[in-house]
């Protein structure tokens, strides 16, 4: 079976108002947490990777793929739709910058679940999408923009418009892999 190249993106852009400074800074084993998770989709075997900033994220090398968000404050999902429009693969794995457990492991796992225009998304046990670390094709482009331009900016929006068309799969995540979808957002969360 043929595999199908993807793409990738870290979404790094958001503001980290509870953590009270920026998380993609946070260090992990000595280094940037952002410099962890990009490396992570490297290892995932993305064919391109792009970095989601806002323009006064500063810390992000010039040399590296930077995209911003197509519309101001409006979370992930503008992030998405940036690196959805910029990608030249049938798919788009997304990965959130505060997701300091995930292994590439994992990453490959959702890739093997995917068709060449069909992604994935994680799903908790309770009903709960992990969307911010999900594959998406390129197909689901105009739905994440019509999401947008209609207020609707929860990523969780766009996962179950996707499923609703056939574009998207689920995976269950299994209670060994829980520890990879912990994230932080508050100092405490910290480990």
């Amino acid at each position: 079976m043929a595999v199908t190249p993807f793409s990738a993106v870290l979404l790094a852009a958001g503001r980290s108002v509870r953590m009270g400074r920026d998380k993609a800074l946070l260090d992990v084993g000595g280094r940037p947490l952002w410099q962890r998770q990009w490396g992570l989709l490297a290892e995932a075997g993305a064919t391109e990777r792009f970095l989601s900033v806002r323009a006064e994220q500063d810390w992000a090398p010039a040399e590296l793929p930077k995209i911003m968000d197509v519309a101001p404050d409006a979370g992930p999902l503008a992030g998405i739709i940036a690196a959805l429009e910029r990608c030249t693969t049938p798919l788009l794995l997304v990965l959130a910058v505060d997701l300091p457990g995930m292994q590439a492991a994992y990453l490959q796992r959702l890739h093997e679940r995917c068709g060449l225009e069909r992604g994935v998304v994680p799903w908790r046990r309770g009903g709960r999408p992990e969307p911010l670390c999900a594959i998406y094709p390129r197909e689901v482009l105009s739905e994440a923009r019509e999401l947008l331009a209609h207020g609707h900016n929860a990523v969780t929006g766009l996962a179950a418009t996707a499923g609703s068309l056939g574009l998207i799969g689920t995976l269950a995540i299994e209670p060994d892999d829980e520890p990879l979808f912990v994230n932080w957002n508050h100092p405490g969360d910290i480990g």
